[in-house]
């Protein structure tokens, strides 16, 4: 054991997590996908332990790097390691998903529920608001990459899990999960509008 090893290499992570959160900030995907797959292993062992519920995890997962995204440009290197800027947020999102209730978070399946047209006898003003939901939808699909929005079409609208598409795809499942949750952190902004029920513009 040789702690000054270990500082060493505390330090050379510390300074590549740091680079890629400056890269986050400059609005870098790739460097998010790499932020994500350096440390979310440790973020959803954490959110875990606080949640006690593995789906639960993973969505307060999702929660965490899509805070990471929108504000990168805030992470402050004096004021900690990029580790602990990410288990801060992890530890108050997954607090906050024990103190709304998980229920609540059904409202998140923005390609399920927005995707679908009332049925039944929809007055037109229903309609409207539901073919306005539709474009909005279709909107936030053109503006992810092909490669994101390909495995979310296959999941969402083909119904195939990650292992199905990873093997239609001829695709690592690692790299299809990935992919998938940075192009839902992508649809989660663009449909922020409608999903918060704000008309305000995001």
């Amino acid at each position: 054991m040789q702690p000054a090893i270990d500082t060493a290499e505390t330090r050379a992570r510390d300074r590549e997590l740091i680079s890629l959160v400056q890269q986050v900030a400059t609005g870098d995907q790739s460097a998010l996908a790499t932020l994500y797959d350096t440390t979310n292993r440790l973020i959803y062992g954490l959110v875990l332990r606080v949640l006690g519920d593995a789906n639960s995890a993973e969505e307060v997962l999702l929660d965490v790097y899509t805070q990471v995204w929108r504000q990168a440009a805030s992470y402050d290197t004096n004021r900690g390691a990029p580790l602990a800027w990410l288990t801060t947020i992890a530890r108050s999102r997954a607090i906050d998903r024990l103190r709304s209730g998980w229920q609540d978070q059904r409202r998140k399946e923005p390609l399920d529920v927005l995707g679908d047209a009332p049925g039944g006898e929809a007055s037109p003003e229903e309609m409207t608001v539901a073919s306005e939901r539709q474009r909005f939808v279709r909107h936030a699909l053109n503006l992810l990459s092909p490669e994101q929005r390909e495995v979310i079409e296959l999941a969402y609208y083909s119904g195939l899990s990650h292992s199905e598409i990873a093997a239609k795809l001829n695709q690592p499942l690692g790299t299809v999960k990935t992919r998938t949750r940075l192009g839902m952190m992508k649809l989660r902004e663009a449909l922020a509008p409608i999903l918060g029920g704000s008309s305000g513009r995001g």
